[in-house]
């Protein structure tokens, strides 16, 4: 047995010992809580781009901008993010992050231009929301080095879910007052019950023996400038990115497409099939994380990723396919985003299996950035392709074709290259 492995298993028994019981447990339903309260900036943002392209008087394209300044400055910031959490510990960075990120919805409500709103909502609150986000995901990594695919699955859930309970009652509010009362609101709410549920995070056991005795490096892992040399870490950033900007593209452009295909304002079951389909989006979004995390555990990475990318794409190309139907529209929605957001639980999972838990948190926060370069794709560029085509369909057309690739890619590279090299 190397040395490596045997710290390896010591730090998983260390853990399972060290965590008294509860604790660990506490620290997962933290973390999904931190995750919920800065969740609503991606998942309802679809919400407010027609009431703030007609209030600002621009273009979905330009308008779209900012939903990629969020997710960019979420991601691209976070291996700084990341090493500052390392650093100076998971409650000082997690709680400014879930304040920053409920910040940026209140000063939103104030901004009367396109730039106002891009540093407000994009700059304040994608910082805030890395912080947020790369501090729990890793902090779940450490304390739960036996079931990874699951606790980060649990908290990517609460990324993914936590808009469940704010999609109606935004779109409401949206209606009823105007979405600058809606953002000051819900950006309030949001700051305070993340800023309450951060205080009770800390380091894992394992963690704070290392940093007791001066020994954290005795922990495994490749640090990041060997990480970055390698082909696994790059197939891994592509991969992310292809999948990243397949879902993306519907988050951020969900209402304007179904406006287009005539079901936006469609009642079904007596409700908009609209908001209904954004909150049952939220509830497989939600539940695929932790599901594919737990059979990643017992499966193998690389066979869930197959399974769940090739769902993705056939699911899209369904949704494609039946997108005039209102109630189809619906439930094909919500199998989409089934096959989408278990990237948040597998990849985390995936590179620290590969690369180790010393420096997991920077080292995903390297990954992480494929979700920036996705969001400018599958924002932005996605719009400007919808404009120049005058059609969602080649839109849809390109993302079905990621999602298959990335299903190849998984399977037939990624599976044998993890298999043949060792980085540990």
């Amino acid at each position: 047995m190397s040395n490596i492995q045997a710290g390896t298993e010591t730090l998983i028994a260390s853990t399972r010992a060290g965590a008294g019981g509860w604790t660990r447990w506490i620290q997962l339903v933290l973390g999904i809580v931190c995750m919920m309260a800065i969740s609503s900036p991606q998942y309802t943002w679809t919400l407010f781009t027609k009431p703030l392209s007609t209030e600002l008087a621009v273009k979905l394209p330009q308008l779209q901008v900012t939903f990629s300044i969020l997710i960019v400055l979420q991601t691209f910031l976070s291996p700084l993010q990341g090493f500052l959490v390392d650093r100076f510990g998971p409650r000082f960075l997690i709680s400014a992050g879930t304040v920053l990120s409920g910040a940026s919805w209140m000063l939103a409500s104030y901004a009367n231009t396109l730039t106002g709103l891009y540093l407000t909502y994009g700059l304040l609150g994608g910082i805030g929301t890395g912080i947020v986000y790369i501090g729990v995901v890793s902090q779940m990594v450490k304390w739960f080095p036996e079931r990874r695919g699951f606790a980060v699955g649990m908290v990517a859930a609460g990324y993914g879910m936590g808009a469940i309970l704010t999609t109606i009652p935004v779109s409401s509010s949206i209606a009823s007052a105007g979405y600058r009362p809606t953002l000051w609101t819900y950006g309030l709410i949001f700051a305070i019950v993340g800023l309450l549920a951060s205080q009770g995070l800390k380091r894992s056991p394992h963690e704070q023996e290392a940093l007791r005795t001066g020994h954290r490096e005795r922990l495994p892992g490749a640090p990041p400038g060997r990480m970055l040399t390698t082909p696994v870490f790059w197939l891994l950033f592509v991969m992310m990115t292809m999948l990243s900007t397949s879902g993306l593209m519907v988050i951020s452009q969900t209402a304007a497409f179904a406006r287009d295909f005539g079901v936006a304002s469609a009642i079904v079951w007596g409700y908009a099939a609209l908001p209904l389909a954004l909150t049952l989006d939220r509830v497989t979004n939600g539940l695929t994380r932790p599901f594919f995390g737990w059979l990643s555990d017992r499966i193998g990475r690389e066979n869930t990723m197959f399974i769940a990318f090739l769902l993705e794409g056939l699911a899209m190309a369904a949704w494609l396919q039946f997108r005039t139907d209102p109630i189809l529209f619906i439930l094909l929605s919500g199998v989409v985003f089934f096959g989408w957001g278990e990237i948040f639980s597998l990849f985390p999972s995936t590179l620290t299996d590969t690369f180790g838990e010393r420096h997991a948190t920077t080292n995903y926060g390297f990954l992480y950035m494929a979700q920036g370069v996705g969001s400018v794709l599958g924002g932005p560029m996605a719009a400007k392709l919808h404009d120049v085509t005058g059609s969602w369909i080649p839109v849809f057309e390109v993302v079905i074709a990621l999602d298959l690739l990335a299903a190849i890619l998984a399977i037939a590279v990624l599976k044998p290259l993890r298999t043949r090299v060792k980085y540990l």
